[in-house]
């Protein structure tokens, strides 16, 4: 399937919002990246942010069909968002 990337960009936020709604995992990725509170709302509207929120998802398959799951997404969305906001949505793997 083929996003946007301002489609790509909603999925980074639904994302990140998800993330802060978990304590434990939020802190793994603030604790992974060096991030604070005050820089995650800063960078929020950011794509290069975005997609390292997408990395950082898309490490674990249980999380991705944690936060899949609470949005009613497909669960290869998020990587394809990723990829989008990474500039890589035009690699083929043939």
């Amino acid at each position: 399937m083929q996003l946007s990337m301002e489609e790509a960009e909603t999925i980074g936020l639904k994302v990140l919002t998800w993330l802060m709604g978990n304590d434990e995992l939020v802190q793994v990725f603030m604790g992974s990246t060096g991030i604070g509170a005050e820089d995650l709302r800063l960078r929020a509207g950011d794509s290069d942010f975005l997609g390292s929120v997408l990395d950082f998802l898309t490490m674990d398959d249980a999380w991705v069909m944690q936060f899949c799951d609470s949005q009613g997404m497909k669960y290869e969305l998020p990587l394809t968002a990723k990829m989008i906001l990474q500039g890589k949505s035009q690699m083929h793997w043939t």
